[in-house]
This record gives structure tokens, C-alpha cells and sequence, in this order.
């Protein structure tokens, strides 16, 4: 076996093993309100598109998630629900962050990112047009 099959075989397993982990994140969110569900099966499905076509058509032909996921990969779409989810999930969780009295740099890390998220979040279109 050459250099260059042995990486790309060790790529493919990576990515494969890191969408599987992406999937579990998923499922946890579909039961803890305030972890999100939606990104994790967009990212897992973005690590599954380069590593296994039959793991990506999964992701894609579920029957609750595929609809969303084939419009996030064909348009990135972002449904207005999604986007009201992730902000007011981003904002408990910073609310619950400032209670837990973390350093200062930890709240302008976490606060930067959230914002930067949001403002990606709402630059993308809600529906097919």
C-alpha cells in the first residue's frame, strides 16, 4: 500500500470518526433544550460529504433532519426556527456562563463567538427563494 492511500484511508476514518462523534453531539441535543441539534448534523454531514457517501445519504434522507440538511447543503439555508433556537440557546447558556462568575476573558471569548455565530446565522437566507 503507498503513502498517499495509507493517508487518504486515515483522512476517510478521521473525518468518518469525527461526523459519528458530530451525530452523538446531535442526538444529545435533541434531548438537553439547550444544546443545539441542527449545526452538529450540519457539520457531521459536511465531514460524512468527504469521507463516505453512504454515511452522507443517511444524514441526507432522514426523515426529520434530511429536508433541513438538503437545503443547508444546496443553498445554505437556515430556517427561521433554527436561527430563534440557536440564539435563544446561545443566550441561556451565556446567561448560565455569567452566573458561574468565569474570568473576564472567558466572557469576551464566548460573547465574540456567539455574536460572530449570530451574525453568521442571520446573513444566511431563511427560505428558498
Amino acid at each position: 500500500m503507498s503513502l498517499k492511500v495509507t493517508l487518504v484511508t486515515y483522512k476517510n476514518v478521521g473525518y468518518q470518526l469525527l461526523g459519528l462523534a458530530l451525530v452523538g453531539l446531535g442526538i444529545i441535543g435533541i434531548v438537553l433544550p439547550v444544546m443545539p441539534t441542527t449545526i452538529f448534523f450540519i457539520l457531521a454531514l459536511a465531514c460524512f460529504t468527504r469521507s463516505s457517501p453512504k454515511l452522507a445519504a443517511w444524514l441526507l434522507n432522514h426523515p426529520r433532519y434530511g429536508a433541513t440538511l438538503r437545503h443547508w447543503q444546496e443553498h445554505k439555508v437556515v430556517p427561521v426556527k433554527a436561527k430563534w433556537f440557536a440564539g435563544t440557546g446561545m443566550l441561556f447558556g451565556f446567561i448560565l456562563l455569567l452566573l458561574s462568575s468565569p474570568a473576564w476573558w472567558v466572557l469576551v471569548m464566548v460573547a465574540s463567538i456567539e455574536i460572530a455565530v449570530m451574525i453568521y446565522l442571520l446573513s444566511r437566507p431563511s427560505k428558498l427563494i
